[in-house]
């Protein structure tokens, strides 16, 4: 199965952090993970903006970090992009928005907490 990683189980999976959940730990370890490039564009913005400063090594070498923990990348499309602008859902988190399109357009589990992910058509891991 093929995963997509919120931003912040990326962060917490390469961070080794608790608040990962044990579901979502296993389910990374066990399954192709796919990184999008919205989450490099969040990781930049809020390490720049002093919102994320444990990110500092994933922010300045972001590629790199992912290529290490062997996940692969997902680049952001038209379609994806589309389709996160057109969403009719009460969400104004454009990274969000973006990652629920493409884990809707890729049929793709989205790996996060974010329970408010659970009304936007996508199926989550935590």
């Amino acid at each position: 199965m093929r995963l997509l990683l919120d931003t912040h189980a990326l962060i917490w999976w390469v961070e080794d952090s608790p608040l990962l959940s044990e579901t979502a730990r296993a389910a990374i370890a066990d399954n192709e993970v796919l990184v999008s490039a919205a989450s490099a564009w969040e990781v930049a913005t809020k390490f720049r903006l002093g919102k994320l400063p444990s990110a500092e090594r994933m922010a300045l070498a972001f590629s790199a970090e992912v290529a290490a923990e062997g996940f692969m990348a997902l680049p952001v499309t038209l379609d994806h992009a589309a389709l996160a602008g057109s969403l009719d859902i009460p969400h104004k988190d454009p990274f969000d928005r973006l990652l629920v399109a493409q884990a809707r357009l890729e049929r793709v589990p989205l790996v996060s907490n974010e329970r408010l992910f659970d009304e936007f058509g996508v199926e989550r891991v935590w």
